[in-house]
């Protein structure tokens, strides 16, 4: 700042004024000291200055690599930041670095609110990070731990895709469940739940599996293996998430199961995966905006008032229809 002082002839003061975007210099001051900055390479340090006054307007996002959901999120997230006078700094949680390594690194840089996507820690882990720091859990819920969530509701969700593939006159709907991922147990219960309540219940199958492309692959072998020895296909398969759906689609594919024709497919999230697809993916939409705005609101007024009592806000999914689903086909 002294060098940009100096070259443009005004006080540091001046250039601290310019930098802050704060009255007291003139339009012509302005732009001789932007000019002089721009062209000695000068850009303020503004984690040095939040930290000289003791906080940071930094919030830290640790999300899951290869999660395109989560990728949409982070797209959301930016901009609701940034109107809100936020930075915002990633943390990947990956293969070889876990979960705690990522959240602990996002705390080593002082951020001051972390939002995380889509958290696998314990309950116990959540409840002391959110006593530790201001924190914001997207995607799952998070019941008597000391930090605000932001889901979509999971059950809705699925009792639209099942009623979707029932009124097209679909019976044998099988589930391929996301494992411990975020939302899977409330998904895989409101899928048996749909079940029941469309008098199915003799055909409930939930299959193992992850929100992972490889584990939708495993599924559809399994079901075209089974289908080799003389086992009748399920004419319906509700993926765990929009990943799964497009392994399911790769292994049908792989063994002439035609989709929609021999089985529907459904997924989940409506990430923007699901328009990347040969055929349009039929699947459940999360809106990854408005869970992002939702997200950055709640770790900045929790910032203003540390007071507040854990929030949560539960938003409304949106099945959208389109090529992976359809009638079955007539035996």
């Amino acid at each position: 700042m002294a060098d940009v002082a100096s070259r443009a002839g005004v006080s540091r003061a001046l250039v601290s004024i310019v930098f802050r975007n704060q009255p007291g210099a003139s339009r012509e001051t302005r732009e001789r000291v932007l000019r002089v900055a721009d062209e000695i390479g000068y850009r303020p340090d503004s984690a040095a200055r939040l930290l000289a006054r003791g906080r940071s307007r930094t919030l830290g996002v640790m999300l899951t690599v290869h999660q395109p959901f989560q990728a949409d999120l982070v797209e959301g997230i930016y901009p609701e930041a940034e109107r809100l006078g936020y930075d915002v700094l990633l943390s990947a949680n990956a293969p070889g670095r876990d979960e705690a390594k990522a959240i602990e690194s996002l705390l080593s840089h002082r951020c001051g609110a972390l939002i995380l996507l889509g958290p696998g820690s314990d309950a116990a882990d959540l409840d002391a990070l959110g006593r530790r720091t201001v924190a914001v859990s997207v995607g799952r819920r998070v019941p008597g731990a000391r930090v605000d969530s932001v889901r979509t509701a999971e059950g809705k969700g699925v009792r639209q895709a099942i009623d979707h593939l029932v009124e097209c006159g679909h019976r044998r709907i099988v589930h391929v469940d996301g494992g411990r991922g975020p939302g899977s147990a409330e998904r895989r219960r409101a899928y048996r739940a749909a079940m029941r309540r469309h008098g199915l219940e003799a055909e409930i199958r939930v299959l193992p599996g992850d929100h992972t492309e490889s584990s939708g692959i495993d599924a559809g072998r399994l079901l075209a293996a089974e289908r080799d020895r003389g086992t009748p296909l399920p004419t319906a398969v509700l993926a765990g998430n929009d990943r799964c759906a497009m392994g399911v689609l790769i292994s049908f594919t792989r063994t002439g199961i035609d989709v929609p024709g021999d089985v529907s497919l459904v997924g989940y999230d409506d990430s923007h995966l699901s328009h990347l697809m040969p055929v349009g993916l039929t699947t459940v939409r999360q809106d990854a905006v408005l869970m992002a705005e939702h997200a950055v609101r709640f770790a900045v007024e929790r910032l203003e008032n540390a007071d507040l009592k854990p929030r949560e806000a539960v938003l409304d999914p949106k099945l959208v229809v389109r090529g992976t689903s359809g009638a079955p086909r007539r035996p």
